[in-house]
C-alpha cells in the first residue's frame, strides 16, 4: 500500500499488486486499478470498524482518524470493539478473495 493506514499491518495487499502485475494491461490501467483496490480495502475496513460502533463513537473515531494518531486509534478501538483486529482482518480478506477472482476472470478473457 502506498498510504501507510493505521491497519496497514493488518492486511496484506502485496499479493493483489503481484496478480494485477500478470495482467496485460497499461501501466495507467493498472496504476487505476490498483487505487480502485485500495480505495476499496479502506471501504471495507471502515465500514467494518463502523458498523461496530455507536453514533458517539463513531464520531470519537472520526475525530482520531483525522488526527491520523494511530496509537489513539488503536487505544480507543480495542477499548470499544472486541476482536477488532480479527474483524478488520476477516473483510480484508474477503475482499482480497473478490479481488482475486475478478483478476482471474480478466486474466483468462485477456487470452
Amino acid at each position: 500500500m502506498r498510504k501507510r493506514h493505521f491497519y496497514s499491518h493488518l492486511v496484506e495487499f502485496e499479493s493483489i499488486y503481484v496478480a494485477l502485475q500478470e495482467v496485460q494491461l497499461s501501466s495507467q490501467e493498472r496504476e487505476h486499478l490498483v487505487s480502485v483496490a485500495e480505495s476499496s480495502l479502506h471501504h471495507v475496513v471502515m465500514d467494518a470498524i463502523l458498523s461496530e460502533l455507536s453514533e458517539g463513537d463513531k464520531k470519537t473515531f472520526l475525530k482520531h482518524l483525522a488526527g491520523n494518531n494511530h496509537e489513539k486509534i488503536w487505544e480507543f478501538l480495542n477499548g470499544k470493539v472486541n476482536k477488532i483486529e480479527d474483524k478488520i482482518k476477516k473483510a480484508a480478506e474477503e475482499l482480497k478473495k473478490e479481488l482475486h477472482r475478478d483478476i482471474k476472470k480478466r486474466k483468462f478473457k485477456a487470452k
